[in-house]
């Protein structure tokens, strides 16, 4: 490892160089089954022939002008999110957090030009994770994170996920909060999924109280959980919903979208990105979504995360039994197992075993595999986590 990268990675002794469908192969040409896939981002697998062509036939054609100029492949990629998500505006970024970023300012603004509220807050979940920015830090709701680059930003009250009361009795006992901003399933914080009622109650509530629902998808959207969007497993639309990872199959690219009120929040001169949305990246974007719609890969994450599940829960019966394993979670291809102990360890392990897995809040395995991934690669896959739970 060079010197000369900053030392911000606790990174794994492997360095890979190739790249295709399900599998990743290193310096010595060793095959890996990836099951964790960019940590969501590659949905469409490692080096998918169109999503390739579109880079290459883009970048030889033309990558960057701005967003002085109009941009014909963004406001097509701009229609098609649109169309798929039922909401009216995108702003385009780079990535997940300066999406989050995004969504942030148009809650503050709506706060001090629509409510004349001169301290706007959000409120926002324990465990939670927006970002590595600043505001996003601040956002986001695990101390460990943020411990180091304090001042944080003000204007975000923390409650417990999957907790309604808090939420309401927070907005009782506070006249400055203009928006909510949750994830429909907490990534980062141990593949937490909430009632299927949470996001129906809290849609209600910010239109009771004319507050704005932001809705963080940037590791549950683009048909990771078996729907488009996660928050369409609830049937709500939220004001404003943010995305990347998935978006542009490794390219990066962000995007916060917008619905109603809060599409007329940022006006030229409020708000921009040089790179957000460029040919290049929008060409990849673009590739990524007509592929999923051409393969109906939707239906198929929605489906193989039932074989995940059925899976696991048939090949750890008797460790579920003991309490050994105490929950196995998730929608579609973001699949949690949660442990009764710590399992850090396992991440090494199973890439001793040429699996590429991970592990979040110290005890809970996730799996994030491609949405590509065929029968056998998942038997595979259950095979050696399953192998590896057993063997501690």
């Amino acid at each position: 490892m060079s010197d000369h990268i900053m030392n911000t990675y606790g990174r794994l002794p492997v360095s890979f160089v190739k790249g295709e469908g399900c599998y990743l192969y290193d310096e010595q040409g060793q095959r890996y089954l990836d099951a964790l896939t960019g940590i969501a981002v590659c949905g469409l697998g490692h080096s998918h022939p169109a999503v390739a062509q579109a880079i290459s036939e883009q970048a030889s054609t033309l990558m960057h002008t701005s967003n002085l100029y109009g941009i014909p492949n963004q406001e097509e990629l701009a229609d098609k999110l649109c169309e798929l998500s039922a909401m009216d505006r995108v702003f385009f970024s780079n990535s997940g957090a300066e999406a989050n970023e995004a969504a942030i300012k148009i809650a503050r603004r709506f706060g001090h030009t629509v409510k004349n509220i001169d301290l706007p807050t959000i409120i926002v979940a324990n465990k939670s994770f927006h970002g590595r920015t600043l505001s996003t830090l601040s956002a986001t709701g695990n101390p460990k994170v943020q411990a180091g680059f304090e001042p944080l930003v003000p204007g975000f009250i923390h409650v417990d996920f999957n907790d309604m009361g808090a939420i309401k009795q927070v907005a009782d006992h506070n006249d400055n909060i203009v928006a909510v901003m949750v994830e429909p399933i907490q990534g980062e914080g141990g593949l937490i999924t909430p009632a299927n009622s949470y996001l129906k109650e809290i849609r209600a509530f910010c239109d009771e109280k004319g507050f704005l629902m932001i809705l963080d998808e940037i590791q549950t959207g683009v048909c990771r959980t078996g729907k488009w969007f996660a928050g369409q497993h609830s049937d709500i639309v939220p004001d404003v919903m943010t995305l990347a990872k998935g978006l542009g199959n490794g390219f990066p690219i962000g995007a916060c979208i917008a619905k109603g009120p809060a599409t007329e929040i940022l006006v030229p001169g409020t708000h921009g990105s040089t790179f957000g949305g460029n040919p290049l990246a929008c060409a990849a974007a673009l590739a990524t979504i007509n592929t999923m719609q051409e393969q109906n890969l939707e239906q198929r994450a929605a489906e193989l995360g039932d074989y995940f599940q059925q899976g696991f829960k048939q090949s750890l019966a008797d460790l579920i039994k003991q309490g050994f394993v105490k929950d196995i979670r998730g929608k579609g291809l973001m699949i949690g197992i949660e442990l009764a102990q710590t399992c850090t360890e396992l991440v090494k392990k199973a890439l001793d075993k040429k699996l590429l897995i991970n592990v979040t809040a110290d005890n809970v395995i996730r799996l994030l595999p491609a949405l590509i991934t065929s029968d056998t690669q998942a038997d595979e896959i259950i095979a050696i986590v399953s192998e590896l739970i057993a063997d501690l």
